[in-house]
């Protein structure tokens, strides 16, 4: 673990909040610079490098790459992935009724919105990117924001990416192995082809990434349209049994509080990559107004997807049938489309890999803020000379992500993941208001009314303890796992006099691996404001030819 920089060690010890906010974008409202302050810090500012390596003073910085379409295929690519594919049949089976699991679907995307409108806020307030990992770390101290990485280290990161390239691999290989299911070795081996692939893309550029995104996500949706659109036909024919208002609600099983929260737990994980937007803050055109844009355009598009594709279901399947699939999307599919059943399984693995892609791409971000806050080692917060894309932070990504293949139980990783993210989710919008209280005078871009944050800490709550009580096994770990960290933080990060040995060794690692990589530790980027140009507008033939250079 690095040691921090001398910045970032007074930062520690005094617990004060230095965010480097973009000259312009705050005026003249920064506030005081004591303990506990926010204040604006221009690009010049010397305090706003975040180290003194050597690549500090390179000139190489992030890219704002990323506008408005671009912005929302990257959440909506990000959302749909194998979680709407793969989590119908957990919501149905812990709801306990077709009517509940609808209602289910469109609360949890509601809220989804909610929490997505506030991380709106501190996104635009506190302008870097690292998402609620950087938001918590600023609010309310290293060792909490330390926590919040260190189990997206180890589960969140790696277990949402092993998740979808598993499940990308198992539907690309349904119709090879129609009559049983595919051999696990090939299935992992698949997924790890996909990871690699899609990493090597992202090392290569940045435009080539976002490229992918438009695709896969046009990919997605016409995968989700075919499914609605079957669902449709299927209505028209009288085939809606299970829609009625008499059998919509019969229950398979008796209503209880813990199996709803568990319910919603498995429709968030559906719903889960909105924030995605929030970790690469600094790459965004004009974040102030592109950034709660693409939120208030893309979750009501996705919640109404969501809900539609679930009610297709229920047309085509019963109940018992959608809780026997392991792959609802082929089950659906070959009910209703016969030889053209391939199709489906087809559609679903394009819309994974998609996932693939947009998890990769924020993940590695993530990783990469926590190392230029000193919570990693800096080697992962160094970007390609040329390309400018953070290669070490995406080879750690992809590593990590790979060790998470070995395990094979999607369901118990998908609790894991829905318990802890709720629960720094939650700790986020908490500190919004904290932050509201404590810089009431902050200059911020949007703002959303307290009423939203406050609610959705009540179902947060709700979510967290009902949770607890159902699976007190798998949350518990889940927390046990996180606690780990402590001693980490403690021996890495707060533990400033180590053997020089030990330093030595870790800088002669890192400097073998800078040169591999060919990367150095960048600038901070210059905020263009007005003047930025947004990328997913038609580009010259001198500018492209610009960019072929690059």
């Amino acid at each position: 673990m690095a040691a921090l920089s001398p910045r970032e060690k007074g930062r520690e010890r005094r617990g004060s909040l230095s965010l480097r906010m973009a000259s312009g974008s705050s005026g003249s409202s920064g506030v005081g610079s004591g303990s506990g302050s926010i204040r604006g810090v221009s690009p010049s500012d010397p305090q706003a490098d975040s180290g003194s390596d050597a690549g500090a003073t390179s000139g190489v910085a992030l890219k704002k790459q990323i506008g408005l379409l671009s912005a929302c295929a990257l959440i909506i690519g990000n959302i749909v992935g194998s979680g709407i594919f793969v989590s119908p049949k957990g919501v149905l089976q812990n709801a306990g009724s077709v009517g509940l699991a609808v209602i289910v679907w469109l609360s949890a995307g509601t809220i989804t919105a909610i929490g997505a409108l506030c991380y709106a806020e501190l996104g635009v307030t506190i302008p870097k990117s690292g998402g609620d990992y950087l938001y918590i770390t600023e609010i309310f101290g290293g060792m909490v924001g330390f926590l919040r990485l260190w189990i997206a280290v180890l589960v969140i990161s790696p277990t949402t990416q092993a998740v979808i390239a598993l499940t990308f691999s198992n539907y690309i290989l349904q119709p090879i192995f129609s009559s049983c299911l595919p051999p696990e070795i090939s299935t992992r081996l698949l997924a790890a082809a996909c990871l690699l692939l899609l990493t090597w893309v992202h090392c290569y550029s940045v435009r080539w990434a976002i490229s992918v995104q438009y695709i896969f996500t046009a990919g997605k949706l016409l995968a989700l349209g075919l499914i609605i659109a079957l669902g449709v036909v299927q209505v028209c024919k009288g085939h809606y049994f299970w829609l009625t208002p008499e059998k919509s609600f019969e229950t398979f099983q008796d209503y209880d509080v813990g199996h709803l929260a568990l319910s919603f737990l498995q429709g968030s994980f559906a719903y889960g990559g909105w924030s995605c937007l929030n970790y690469v803050t600094e790459e965004l055109v004009d974040p102030s107004r592109n950034l709660p844009l693409a939120i208030i355009i893309s979750m009501p598009l996705v919640t109404l997807v969501y809900v539609a594709a679930n009610l297709a279901y229920v047309t085509a399947m019963s109940p018992q049938e959608l809780l026997a699939s392991n792959a609802v999307a082929v089950t659906f599919g070959d009910n209703l489309l016969g030889v053209m059943s391939w199709l489906m399984p087809m559609s679903v693995a394009l819309s994974t890999f998609g996932g693939v892609n947009g998890s990769l791409f924020t993940s590695s971000r993530l990783f990469f803020a926590g190392a230029r806050e000193g919570h990693l080692p800096r080697l992962l917060a160094m970007i390609h000379v040329k390309s400018c894309t953070p290669i070490p932070a995406l080879v750690f990504s992809f590593c990590s992500t790979l060790l998470m293949l070995c395990t094979s139980d999607i369901y118990t990783l998908i609790t894991y993941v829905g318990f802890i993210n709720y629960f720094f989710y939650g700790l986020t919008i908490a500190g919004l208001i904290l932050l509201r209280i404590r810089e009431p005078n902050l200059y911020r871009p949007f703002k959303v009314n307290l009423v939203w944050p406050m609610f959705y800490l009540l179902v947060w709550a709700f979510l967290l303890v009902f949770s607890l009580y159902s699976e007190p096994v798998v949350c518990g770990t889940g927390l046990a796992i996180m606690l780990t960290g402590i001693p980490v933080y403690l021996l890495g990060v707060y533990w400033e006099n180590k053997p020089q040995c030990l330093d030595i060794a870790i800088g002669k690692i890192s400097h073998l691996c800078q040169k591999l990589c060919v990367v150095v530790y960048p600038t901070v980027a210059d905020s263009r404001g007005p003047e930025e140009e947004d990328p997913d507008e038609e580009v010259t033939e001198e500018e492209d030819d610009d960019d072929d250079d690059d």
